[in-house]
């Protein structure tokens, strides 16, 4: 869910990484607090939809970062329409949908070093209280650099599942990518002792 920085040079491009973030989250917190009906919801996302045709994000680049989602939010309606109601489910979808739009925007129009910069130089006093900015920084880009990595061992072993004919065999999906996940944090944990990462 995590979209590749597109370089451009839109105004959202020309913002700086920290002003961005700060937006992303009040935006996130505003419509979660806000936004109670479905007419709410619409007028939302189209002004997120807005935000990224002023970025110049095209249309198919925005709906793949969406993708990812979509099941999850098909199980979170069906619970939210069992306990509340199809609006409430809908309001409730709509926001997820929405947040989630917003922060691929930040990522797609934001180096993913200026954003790993900026957090580390935000969390720098909190070196007083053991905190190392440093640290926390190569654990973000550690994150981000691991989510296309486990979606690509998924499409790969999905793939493999379904030239085997196993379509639908959950065992023949989970375990193999289990198996290929772990070993790569472990490959990975080797490579960052290697150059001197430890837990002192």
């Amino acid at each position: 869910m995590i979209g590749l920085y597109r370089p451009g040079n839109s105004l959202l491009h020309r913002m700086p990484a920290g002003a961005k973030l700060l937006l992303l989250i009040a935006a996130i917190v505003a419509a979660t607090v806000f936004v109670q009906t479905p007419a709410q919801v619409g007028v939302v996302g189209i002004a997120v939809a807005g935000l990224f045709a002023v970025a110049r994000i095209p249309w198919r680049v925005a709906v793949a970062q969406l993708r990812p989602v979509v099941w999850m939010l098909v199980i979170i309606a069906a619970f939210q329409v069992w306990l509340t109601s199809p609006a409430r489910a809908f309001v409730v979808c709509g926001v997820l949908l929405v947040s989630v739009a917003l922060a691929a925007l930040v990522t797609l129009t934001t180096r993913v070093t200026d954003l790993l910069d900026t957090v580390t130089r935000s969390l720098g006093p909190l070196r007083r209280i053991g905190v190392d900015p440093e640290r926390v920084g190569l654990l973000l880009a550690l994150a981000i650099r691991c989510v296309p990595l486990l979606a690509g061992i998924v499409h790969e072993v999905a793939e493999a599942r379904r030239a085997r004919g196993l379509d639908w065999s959950m065992t023949a999906l989970v375990t193999p990518v289990l198996v290929r996940a772990l070993r790569t944090a472990d490959a990975m944990g080797d490579a960052l002792a290697a150059r001197g990462v430890d837990d002192d």
